[in-house]
Parts: structure tokens; sequence; C-alpha cells
């Protein structure tokens, strides 16, 4: 049983650690608190089941496809409907939440409310350490690793992640540099957006697809980020895997409560605001290395 905890555990924590970090850089940049996030790696999950099951196109390409076209839908609606409206946090909160239930309805009509599964990228199974584990997961684990070390490299080894980081501290100083705050913005949309559309990739195999499947991962990447401080990275990070290993250890060790598992984010969340408020990090990127 322990040794499902650790594969389950890792792979529900780099979901929701790639999610979280998409949510933080995005909020830490723009501050924007995107609501319709978890509905791009819904979005990503069906246009792989799309591409392969209904027009035949090879699994591979399918992945890559899904990817791109979400990362396309996330930054033009960016564009032209969040964008507009940045500078007010209630309609952003009301644009995003719009965005995710329209593109929630439109699974509605396309696919039904019928539950969807697809085939792993890659098939078979292995024995690592005494486990048994699917080579989907291992790829899963490996793209998690891979994704969130180059996000990490990016933001603190590239010129782009310098400007990323001065945008997130402060807006004014960066602007006074000559720094375009608006494309800055963007890219890091696009970014926060192509961690979604990858993760809901990954897990797509290892997941029954449903058009309600963005919000449970939403209520716990928001508690991850709460968790671990709004805005930072790393404490979104390791938010996200404390809320992943509660969830799995309520499953397998109480399996008669395992609907309940919503609530473990729900009760980390509130009882963060209530006893520490900045979270684990505080303020997003300030002094993380």
């Amino acid at each position: 049983m322990w040794e499902q905890i650790l594969v389950n555990g890792l792979i529900s924590g780099g979901k929701y650690a790639l999610l979280a970090m998409g949510f933080a850089l995005i909020y830490g940049v723009a501050r924007i608190m995107n609501l319709s996030h978890t509905a791009y790696y819904m979005l990503a999950a069906y246009l792989i089941y799309y591409l392969n099951q209904s027009l035949a196109v090879p699994l591979p390409l399918a992945y890559l496809l899904a990817i791109l076209v979400v990362l396309v839908i996330g930054v033009t609606t960016y564009h032209y409907l969040v964008a507009p409206v940045r500078e007010q946090f209630t309609a952003v909160l009301i644009v995003t939440l719009v965005m995710a239930i329209v593109v929630q309805e439109i699974i509605f009509i396309f696919f039904g409310g019928h539950f969807r599964s697809l085939p792993p990228l890659i098939p078979g199974t292995t024995t690592l350490a005494g486990i048994k584990i699917t080579y989907q997961h291992l790829l899963t684990l490996a793209t998690v690793l891979v994704t969130l070390t180059g996000i990490w490299l990016l933001l603190f080894k590239t010129r782009l992640g310098i400007a990323i980081r001065a945008m997130a501290m402060d807006r004014e100083v960066a602007n006074l540099m000559g720094m375009p705050e608006s494309r800055i913005a963007l890219v890091t949309v696009a970014i926060s957006v192509g961690l979604a559309a990858i993760s809901g990739a990954m897990v797509a195999p290892l997941l029954i697809l449903d058009p309600l499947m963005w919000m449970h991962p939403l209520v716990v990447v928001m508690a991850a980020v709460i968790l671990g401080g709004l805005g930072s990275i790393k404490g979104s990070i390791l938010g996200a895997f404390i809320l992943a290993f509660a969830e799995i250890m309520l499953v397998f060790t109480l399996p008669k409560l395992a609907y309940l598992r919503g609530s473990v984010s729900m009760a980390v969340m509130l009882a963060v605001l209530l006893i520490r408020p900045e979270g684990l990090f505080g303020i997003f990127m300030e002094g993380e290395r």
C-alpha cells in the first residue's frame, strides 16, 4: 500500500505542482487570480482525446498539437478578455470564472457527460526498487521533473527570467527601467497556460476524463499557492506536494472517506489564512534560490 501511496502521491503532486507554479507565476507578475487556469488543463486532455480517438491522429502528435492549441487559446483569451480588465480584481475573477464555465459547457456539448479514457503514450510496466510502475507513470514523473527544472532555470538563469522576477517584485521600478510590462505579462501568461496544458496532457492517460475535472484541481491549486505563500514558486511546489500526499493518504487509509479528499485542501487553506496568512514563504520570489 505504501508503495502505491508514494507513486500516486508523486504523480498527483507533480500535476498540482505544474498547475500551482503557473498559477503563482501569473499572479506574481500580472496580479491575476486566474480561475480558468485548470480549465486549460482539462481542455488539453480532451483535445488529445478528440485528436486521437476521433481524428485518428497519432498519440505523440496529438499531445503536441493539443498543447499548442491550448497555448494559442490561452494567450488569445488573455489578450482580448482579461488584459482590458486586469487592473480590476473583481472583474478578473468574474471573467476568468466565466471562461472556465464556457470551456466546461463546450465540452459538455461536444462530448456529453460521459466518462472518457485515453490509452497510455507508452504502454507496459516495469519494477523499480521493488515497486511495480507503468511506463506512463515514469514518463509523467520525468516530464514533471524536466518541466519544473526548466522553468526554474528560465527564471533564474536568463534575462527573461530576471525581467519576470523584477516585474513581480515591483512593476513601477521595472517600467522605469524600460521593461515592457504588458509584453512580459503576456509571456508569463503563455508560460502559465503552457504549464497547465502540459499537466493535463501528461495525466490524461492516468485519469478518467469528465467535463467537471477542472474544479477539484482549482481548489487544490489555490490551497497550495496560499499554503506556500501567494505568488511564491517554491512555496507553491511544496504546498502542491503536501496537499497531494494528504489526499492520497486519506484515499488509501480511509477509503470510505475518499469523497472528502477535496475538503482536505479547503481545510488547509482556511487554516493557513487564519494562522499564517502569508503562507510558508511569503512574497513572490523574495530571496528565492
